[in-house]
């Protein structure tokens, strides 16, 4: 069957690959299967290893045996993949053979024999083993009871053992899953709870009225036409308090109480943004998670939330494609005025949008499951409890995060008025989108008879000890566990318990309680350190506190010579790091790298240092020359973490900064002094505490209130932007608040001031040199005078942008400028083309790789310019490819649509690219997708959208609405006004849910 190379047909390696296996599989097809011949030594070992998750081959051993022989070392090789460490490695059936050799079983009588024969091997804890020697044996276990991973084994003893002919007396394997699926769902909560829950009676009776208020709270009176008021919405409620104060343990309790009081359970979704899979600044995810939660709830609507679930995360990657299209336009000055600001409200309004609509169709989802479940005893819908964890880092004024979350709950309420939304974090903050006052929970100090309860259970025996250790510690749950860690680190003999009673300062008047409270908290930790035996590790523990991550290395370089160690091999510091990670307060990182607790080093970093505190900035002044010399982003990171914990000037530090250390950075304000903290919130985003913003420098305050302000006008908030633009003046030359506030008060209607505003600013920056700052204001203010009608002095301003641009040697602003210049053009009467041409010239001398770092303002470009210069959209195809989001999809679909109705001879060759687009198999589990934008998205998911496209380039229509539809869907989300973006129109295809199956007829195509 082989050919010479010359032979052989030229075609590309894919073709050759799929061509190569379809004669393969051509010759090797007869028709049926034919079973695989086993030799019996291999099919006996098979048969003794297939109900053992692993095993060691040279233990295996076969019935009658009386010793394991190692034969099925050998025997089954090639049967089975290892797992484990190299030193506690063990083997494991591939599934497939594990498949075969169970249903080759003689019954379930033999099952039973081979694996009696490996009762050696069983581990010592529960395993799926025990669970289907139990099941042969004829000892079912009962579910109820059974942890989440005793109830994972069970379900895949049940899995295998359902394989095995003539089994009876299993559970169904779909109550068994659910039940599973159920435990999973609780399990993080509780974890929480694992240990006995103290005190908090009358919060938990608050959560529980709030929980069961009836309806919505009805509005008084009727409106002016004399029609009834519907119910005002229920606000929200808000658990706050300060950390360690046990927020989150509080919400797991009371979830947990409602679900096991058969009388009062109603249905609940849990959303902690701490998980990786959810995200803060994506609502979307939350609304996702809640219908994967209810889908558990409610089996019988499980199909239909779990689509839902996946819409949502469809939706989130639309999302996603806009805001980093509008991270882009404002990453450039020239884009930022005129398309960035823009595109942030566009975006803000769409996603908003999407996400009301998600949740209504989510809240109908539920309101049809309960209504299948009601019976004459509970004719009334019953609550539905929306618990939100870890929300601080929306909790800021302007946040976008905290509008759409006002829009997601009252949308799902005027659906569902029995929904009620928990929220724990900060005390709420003043956002202009608050249109319900929340109701609060405010979390303070335990109660003496709970502070006792907690102390006693975490240890401490002894109720007089424990009395006066909560007299003289208070009721904060982390000094009170830490207490109880010293007390029993002392003994807890009477003499102990009084020494370390005594060493804690008597408590105080309430205004000093905090402070109190860190004083405490710091005194008991040290106490904690001093019962460290290994002397080198207890001079180790306290410098250490400064470090965000401990390993072997950083033991040996960093911390050891400071704390008067001498280390001189990795084997000394390999030594010494094991000792150190069994300390208390400390947690694993990842492989070879340890951390203290997040919350007993915030503590301790407060504390005054006393004669430690030279110690520790030596630490850090190492730790700084420790990273500077190593690559990569993490290492650069804690390079810039050490150096503002040492107070150096924000300015000089941020020139060591590189994108993408952000990510290694979330959270370290609280570490820093306010000054330092205020360049982390400049570069970071999100809340800014008072004391922060009052302690930043007056550069970094600029940019915290400037992406406030941006914020706000995204929202569609100009009064309360206007507002906080009223501070700390006069500003800097470069400032960025300049061309905000001339945004502001255009957005308030009073343009003359704002043009005004603009030209100030533009001289100023003229005079300081601030090129880039002044590119921006250029283009605003050209924005400004065509608003106003007044094109001339809007062409000139632009003019002078691209020859500051030029200037500056910033290509990309350049053409940023020549892009706006060419909109100014296209929109007036008599286009010239001049501006068309020159985009193309510079489109076409600019290297790809340069143009491939601007996606967004290159498919601008080919969007505006692809009638004038007709290589623009294949080339920009190709070097940046569509944009991803759900709108170029409507776009695209609504122009092949035009096209192929208007020209029915084009549809074949139309939907021969769709189809090749889509692929060969392009049936999901669901079905075919059905009308062009499903396909269009199985394309994206499959990454050949951009393929597609320039395939599209090619059909010969002579409308040129399929062009147009490209161009169009290269500029979506980007402000543009071209004949493309004219020709799309707004025609748009209606998708439904159920999208997905069903074949596509030709009016869908």
């Amino acid at each position: 069957m082989s050919t010479s190379p010359s032979d052989r047909p030229s075609m590309a390696p894919s073709a050759a690959r799929e061509l190569f296996v379809a004669r393969l599989r051509a010759e090797l097809y007869t028709g049926e299967e034919q079973p695989q011949e086993v030799a019996d030594a291999r099919r006996a070992y098979r048969e003794a290893a297939c109900l053992l998750s692993r095993f060691d081959p040279q233990r295996l051993r076969l019935p009658g045996e009386e010793a394991a022989t190692g034969g099925a070392v050998l025997e089954l090789v090639d049967d089975c993949t290892t797992m484990g460490m190299q030193d506690q490695g063990g083997w494991s059936l591939k599934s497939d053979v594990r498949d075969r050799t169970l249903r080759g079983l003689a019954g379930p009588e033999a099952a039973r024999r081979v694996l009696e024969c490996q009762l050696d091997q069983l581990p010592a804890e529960p395993g799926p083993e025990r669970f289907c020697l139990a099941y042969l044996s004829g000892r079912p276990p009962a579910t109820d009871g059974l942890t989440t991973d005793e109830l994972a084994d069970a379900l895949q003893a049940v899995l295998w053992l359902s394989r095995v002919p003539g089994t009876t007396g299993l559970p169904d394997t779909a109550e068994l899953q659910l039940t599973l699926e159920r435990a999973r769902l609780l399990d993080p909560l509780e974890r929480l709870v694992r240990w006995p829950f103290q005190g908090r009676g009358r919060e938990l009776a608050e959560l529980r009225d709030y929980v069961l208020l009836p309806g919505g709270s009805p509005a008084a009176g009727a409106q002016p036409d004399g029609h009834p008021q519907h119910p005002a919405p229920v606000p929200a409620l808000v658990v706050h308090g300060p950390g360690g104060m046990g927020k989150t343990t509080l919400l797991a309790k009371f979830v947990l109480d409602s679900i096991h009081d058969p009388a009062g359970c109603f249905p609940f979704a849990y959303i902690d943004f701490e998980r990786p899979t959810l995200s803060i600044q994506e609502p979307v995810t939350l609304i996702a998670e809640a219908a994967r939660q209810l889908g558990i709830q409610f089996p019988a609507h499980r199909a239909e939330l779990d689509a839902l679930a996946h819409e949502c995360q469809q939706a989130a990657l639309s999302q996603r494609e806009g805001q980093e299209r509008v991270s882009q336009l404002h990453e450039l000055a020239t884009t930022r005025a005129v398309l960035g600001r823009r595109s942030s409200q566009e975006f803000q309004s769409l996603a908003a949008g999407r996400e009301t609509d998600l949740i209504r169709r989510l809240a109908g989802v539920l309101r049809r499951a309960v209504a299948d479940r009601k019976d004459g005893e509970h004719p009334e819908d019953p609550p539905f409890a929306l618990v939100v964890d870890s929300f601080e880092e929306a909790q800021y004024r302007g946040s976008p995060v905290m509008g759409r979350m006002v829009a997601i709950y009252l949308s799902f309420q005027s659906i569902y008025p029995r929904m009620r939304l928990i929220v724990s974090g900060r005390a709420p903050v003043e956002h202009p989108a608050k249109t319900v006052e929340s109701l609060d929970i405010e979390l303070g100090e335990l109660d003496p008879e709970a502070a006792v309860g907690l102390l006693t259970s975490c240890g401490v025996k002894d109720p007089e000890v424990a009395r006066a250790l909560a007299d003289r510690v208070g009721g904060h749950p982390l000094s009170l566990k830490l207490a109880a860690r010293a007390a029993t680190l002392a003994g807890l003999d009477a003499e102990g318990a009084c020494e370390l009673i005594r060493s804690l300062p008597e408590r105080r008047h309430q205004v000093f309680r905090r402070v109190d409270q860190l004083l405490v908290q710091g005194i008991l930790y040290e106490r904690i350190l001093s019962h460290i035996s290994n002397e080198e590790v207890r001079r180790l523990a306290h410098p250490g506190l400064v470090l965000r991550v401990i390993t072997p290395e950083i033991i040996k370089e960093v911390l050891a010579e400071p704390c008067g160690l001498h280390v001189a091999t990795p084997d000394e510091a390999r030594a010494l790091f094991e000792e150190f990670s069994r300390l208390d307060m400390i947690e694993p990182a990842r492989p070879d790298s340890v951390r203290y607790r997040s919350d007993v080093r915030a503590i301790m970093l407060r504390l005054p240092g006393g004669d430690r505190t030279a110690v520790m900035r030596a630490v850090e002044r190492r730790a700084v020359e420790h990273y500077a010399g190593r690559d990569g982003l993490e290492a650069r990171a804690e390079e810039i973490y050490h150096r503002l914990r040492l107070d150096e000037n924000p300015r000089s530090v941020e020139e060591r900064w590189l994108p993408g250390v952000e990510r290694f950075l979330v959270g370290a304000q609280q570490d820093m002094t306010p000054r330092a903290a205020g360049l982390l919130t400049a570069r970071l985003g999100g809340g800014t505490p008072d004391q922060v913003a009052a302690g930043a420098d007056q550069e970094d305050w600029e940019r915290i209130a400037a992406r406030e302000v941006e914020d706000l006008l995204a929202q569609g908030y100009a009064q309360a932007a206007f507002e906080r633009l009223g501070r700390r003046q006069p500003w800097t030359a470069c400032s960025p608040l300049h061309a905000l506030l001339a945004e502001t008060l255009n957005r308030l209607g009073r343009r003359e001031e704002a043009r005004r505003a603009t030209a100030d600013a533009i001289d100023a920056t003229e005079r300081t040199g601030c090129g880039e700052r002044r590119l921006e204001l250029l283009l605003l203010s050209a924005r400004l005078s065509e608003e106003a009608g007044d094109l001339a002095s809007a062409d000139h301003a632009l003019r002078v942008a691209e020859d500051v641009a030029v200037g500056l040697g910033q290509d990309l602003e350049a053409m940023g400028a020549l892009l706006a210049r060419a909109r100014l053009t296209a929109g007036a009467d008599g286009a010239d083309p001049e501006a068309d041409q020159q985009l193309a010239e510079r489109l076409r001398l600019l290297p790809d790789a340069v143009l491939a770092d601007r996606p967004v303002l290159v498919r601008a470009v080919a969007s505006q310019i692809y009638d004038q210069a007709p290589g623009a959209l294949d080339h920009a195809l190709e070097v940046v490819g569509l944009p991803a989001d759900d709108e170029t999809l409507d776009t695209l679909g609504a122009a092949m649509r035009r096209a192929t109705s208007r020209q029915p001879a084009l549809l074949g060759r139309v939907m021969e690219i769709l189809d090749e687009a889509a692929g060969p198999s392009r049936q999901p589990a669901g079905g075919a997708p059905s009308g062009i934008f499903g396909i269009l998205r199985l394309a994206r998911e499959r990454g050949t959208l951009g393929t597609l496209a320039r395939r599209l380039l090619a059909v010969p229509d002579k409308s040129g609405e399929i062009v147009a539809g490209v161009a169009a869907a290269m500029g979506v989300g980007t402000g543009a006004r071209t004949a493309a973006h004219a020709a799309s129109g707004p025609e748009r295809e209606t998708r439904t849910p159920e999208e997905g199956s069903g074949p596509a007829g030709p009016d869908d195509r």
